[in-house]
C-alpha cells in the first residue's frame, strides 16, 4: 500500500478524517459582519463550521514521527506548508485573510499550517507545476483527501475520483488589506479570498 510522500506538511482535513498518526488542529476566521456573503459548495465535504464566520480543521503530517520513503509527484497542485520550507519540488507562497475587524474573535487549537493566525489569516502555501494535471499522479486511495488547485484543473490521482469544491470568504469591507504572494493557489476572489479545493474520494 502506498504512504504517504516524506517531509512535513498539512492538508485540509475532510469529514472523513485525518490519516492515522497525523496531528490535528483548528481555525476559527471571524469574517466579515456586514451582509456577510461566505460562499460554501453545496454538498461540501470539509470537516468544520461554516456560516458568517467558517472554522477550518487540519491534518499535519510530522515528518519525525511518520517516515515515508517517496517525494510528491511531478504535477500541478498545492499543498499547506508545514515549517520553514516546501518538500522538494514545490515553491512556496502565501494567502492573507483580512478578517473582521470589529469585535474580532479569531481562534485556533493544535497544530496548524505555517502561517500567522492573530486577528488575520495568513496561511503558507506550497505549489507545483512541472507536471499535467491530467496526468495521473500516485498518492494513498484508502481514505478521501484534499489538495488545492494550483494553475490548472485538478490534478488527477489514480485510483480516486476528484470533485472541486471551491469556497469563497467575506473578507473584512473596511481598508481590506487581503492578499497572495508567491506561488498560491488559485484564487480569484478580487478584495475577497476564493480558493479552490479538490476532493479526492
Amino acid at each position: 500500500m502506498l504512504s504517504w510522500p516524506k517531509g512535513s506538511y498539512t492538508l485540509v482535513k475532510p469529514k472523513t478524517g485525518c490519516p492515522s498518526r497525523w496531528r490535528e488542529g483548528w481555525r476559527k476566521q471571524d469574517n466579515e459582519d456586514n451582509r456577510n456573503s461566505n460562499v460554501m459548495p453545496f454538498g461540501h465535504n470539509f470537516y468544520g463550521k461554516f456560516g458568517r464566520d467558517m472554522i477550518f480543521h487540519y491534518c499535519t503530517k510530522d515528518g519525525h514521527v511518520i517516515s515515508g520513503t517517496q517525494n510528491w509527484p511531478s504535477g500541478n497542485y498545492c499543498i499547506l506548508r508545514q515549517g520553514i520550507s516546501c518538500p522538494p519540488g514545490f515553491h512556496m507562497g502565501s494567502i492573507l485573510w483580512d478578517d473582521e475587524d470589529k469585535r474580532n474573535s479569531n481562534a485556533f487549537e493544535g497544530i496548524l499550517p505555517s502561517g500567522t493566525f492573530d486577528k488575520d489569516t495568513l496561511i503558507n502555501y506550497c505549489c507545483r507545476n512541472d507536471g499535467l494535471a491530467r496526468t495521473k499522479i500516485n498518492l494513498p486511495t484508502n481514505k478521501p483527501f484534499y489538495l488545492l488547485r494550483f494553475q490548472s484543473p485538478c490534478q488527477e490521482v489514480r485510483g480516486m475520483r476528484v470533485r472541486e469544491e471551491n469556497l469563497k470568504t467575506d473578507d473584512e469591507d473596511d481598508r481590506n488589506k487581503s492578499s497572495a504572494s508567491g506561488y498560491h493557489p488559485l484564487n480569484d476572489g478580487g478584495r475577497d479570498n476564493r480558493l479552490y479545493y479538490c476532493y479526492y474520494y
